[in-house]
């Protein structure tokens, strides 16, 4: 593998998890080259081992030659070699807060997202037409078609994967625009979730967006008639290398507007209960699990790595000194999340 001073990025423009580390990177002026394509692949030509599971996007490490993925921990890691622009919290409790909302937008706004691409009959021609146009561009014509009918066909059936289903496509298409409506109230009150300055929860909302509102007709449509705010947001988000750094940025928790509690609010009604039926299944060494979510019935697959994701959310809060601990519970009381922590 060639030298080089710049971390390595390897994933594709419709990543939602590429957009939110690449924006991340660019706010935090962190040096990296990016290279689009087939991961595994590249990898392989590197002569480096694919990690299991693979996830977008992939990273190498400056001065590493192993390859890292899953954008959570890749965050974290990088607070710890680079110190300026942070985007974790310096408050432990409000750091905790963000490590939810970074999860929420990861592990269920990531659901609208799959839902809406390959729901709609518009979306799925609209995802089938460009997708494989950003593996090559200039694929023949032949096989473009092929590559879009197989894609598409396989990607369908995996809506399964999120969840989504005839009973549970209301469920997600509601979520959805409640969202769009609780960030367009937030959005008037500050430019960032959490104050004056992006957090890494700014950037794992914003990677899906990039793709609801920025890629998709259905979702973009609905955007621009309910959250004007957010759809500029998100090309905001695109580059803040040259936002000015505001150290005295973060609100400060016991301050934070009544619209960041609503989003809370709606955070409790689907992203709750599923990560928690998720465990239980998991637990129980049950391969589905059902639960009640937003007053109808919602089942489907386990998967293991979104009970881990919750287990990380439970060592972080044991983590916090008592104090942070009651502060965290003051936030979170009579929101729903309280559950998470309990």
């Amino acid at each position: 593998m060639e030298n080089n001073d710049k971390t390595i990025v390897i994933g594709v423009p419709a990543s939602p998890y590429t957009r939110k580390m690449l924006a991340l990177l660019r706010y935090r002026r962190i040096p990296y080259k990016i290279i689009w394509g087939n991961a595994g692949e590249i990898l392989e030509d590197m002569g480096l081992e694919v990690p299991k599971p693979l996830l977008l996007p992939v990273f190498i490490f400056h001065n590493e030659e192993k390859a890292t993925c899953d954008s959570t921990p890749i965050i974290r890691k990088l607070e710890t070699q680079f110190e300026d622009r942070s985007a974790i919290p310096k408050d432990k409790a409000l750091a905790f807060i963000n490590y939810i909302l970074e999860d929420f937008g990861d592990e269920w706004v990531t659901k609208f997202m799959f839902h809406y691409r390959w729901h709609f009959e518009e979306d799925v021609n609209n995802a089938g037409n460009i997708l494989p146009l950003l593996h090559s561009v200039n694929l023949d014509n032949e096989s473009h078609k092929h590559f879009k009918d197989h894609f598409s066909k396989h990607q369908i059936n995996r809506l399964w994967v999120v969840g989504s289903n005839q009973k549970t496509a209301p469920i997600i298409e509601k979520s959805y625009q409640r969202l769009l409506g609780l960030l367009e109230k937030h959005f008037q009150n500050t430019p960032y979730l959490f104050g004056n300055r992006p957090s890494s929860a700014d950037f794992a909302i914003y990677g899906q967006m990039t793709q609801l509102i920025g890629f998709d007709p259905t979702s973009r449509a609905l955007a621009l008639e309910k959250s004007p705010r957010s759809v500029a947001w998100v090309d905001i988000m695109e580059d803040l290398s040259g936002l000015k750094d505001k150290e005295d940025g973060w609100v400060l928790l016991e301050e934070a507007h009544e619209s960041l509690h609503d989003i809370f609010k709606e955070i409790s009604r689907g992203y709750v209960p599923a990560m928690i039926a998720n465990a239980k299944a998991l637990s129980s060494n049950e391969d589905q699990w059902k639960t009640d979510i937003d007053g109808a019935e919602w089942e489907q697959k386990a998967f293991p790595y979104q009970a881990k994701c919750l287990q990380w959310i439970k060592d972080e809060f044991s983590s916090l000194e008592v104090k942070d601990k009651n502060r965290v519970e003051n936030f979170l009381a009579n929101t729903g999340c309280e559950d998470l922590i309990s």
